[in-house]
C-alpha cells in the first residue's frame, strides 16, 4: 500500500521519478556507475563472486523521506568497533538472517536496529542491482524505500558512529562527484566518490548511490 502523505509539488515530482526509476528494465551502462578503476579506467570491482566462492547474503536500505520541500537520504558512519568497513559512510544494513523475509526483511530489520527506522512507516519501492563485495564476501541487495515523513534517527552506538542526511538534489549534482588516485593494497587506483558533508562516500555505497542517480537521470530528474 502506498503511503498517503500530502506533499509539495517538488516532492511529488521527485517521488514520481523515484517510482519510474525503479521500474526501469534496461540494464545500466557500467560507465554510469562509480566504480574503483585502474589508472587506465578499467573497472576493478567484480560484480559477481568467483564461481568457486559461496558468498553470504546481505541487504541495505536506501531510504528517502520528505523534508523542507524535497527528498532526503540518511547515511551512517560505521563504528570503529565493527570488523569490516569500519569508519566508512554507508547505508543501514547487514547480513540476512534465516527469519528475515528476504532482502527486504533484512533491510527493514537492520534499519530499525541501526537507526530506529519504524518499519511500518516505510513503503518499499523496489530494489537496485545486487552485487558482490569481495572484502566481506557478501552479495548485497540495495532496497529502496520511501518513509512517511521525517524519521527520528536513533543511531545504535555499537554499529553507528554518526548519522546524517543529504538532499536528493545533492546526489544529482555532478559537482558532488570527485575522483582521486589512492594507494590501495599496494597499487594506485582511481577512486570516485560523492563529497557529502565533509565525507568521501566511496566503494559499495557510492556504487549504490550512483545507480540510483543514473536511474533518476534516465527518467528525466536532475538537480
Amino acid at each position: 500500500m502506498r503511503l498517503a502523505v500530502v506533499q509539495s509539488p517538488r516532492v511529488i515530482r521527485q517521488i514520481m521519478a523515484l517510482r519510474a526509476a525503479l521500474e526501469l528494465d534496461a540494464s545500466l551502462v557500467v560507465d554510469e556507475l562509480l566504480l574503483l578503476r585502474d589508472l587506465e579506467g578499467r573497472s576493478l570491482r567484480p560484480l559477481q563472486p568467483p564461481p568457486e566462492v559461496t558468498p553470504r547474503f546481505s541487504a541495505v536500505l536506501l531510504l528517502l523521506y520528505p523534508s523542507a520541500d524535497e527528498l532526503w537520504l540518511p547515511l551512517t558512519l560505521r563504528s570503529a568497533r565493527l570488523t569490516t568497513h569500519r569508519g566508512e559512510v554507508s547505508l543501514p544494513g547487514g547480513g540476512c538472517d534465516p527469519d528475515d523475509d528476504g532482502p527486504v526483511g533484512t533491510a527493514l530489520r537492520e534499519a530499525w536496529e541501526e537507526l530506529g527506522i519504524v518499519q511500518e512507516d516505510v513503503e518499499v519501492i523496489g530494489t537496485l542491482t545486487a552485487f558482490y563485495i569481495p572484502p566481506s564476501n557478501n552479495c548485497l541487495t540495495p532496497v529502496v524505500g520511501l518513509n512517511r515523513g521525517t524519521p527520528h534517527l536513533r543511531p545504535d552506538p555499537n554499529e553507528v558512529e554518526a548519522a546524517f542526511s543529504v538532499p536528493l538534489r545533492m546526489l544529482l549534482d555532478p559537482q558532488t562527484v570527485h575522483e582521486e588516485v589512492w594507494e590501495y593494497y599496494g597499487s594506485k587506483i582511481r577512486v570516485p566518490f560523492f563529497a557529502l558533508e565533509g565525507y568521501k562516500v566511496w566503494g559499495a555505497t557510492a556504487l549504490i548511490l550512483s545507480e540510483l542517480v543514473a536511474r533518476l537521470r534516465h527518467v528525466g530528474l536532475s538537480a
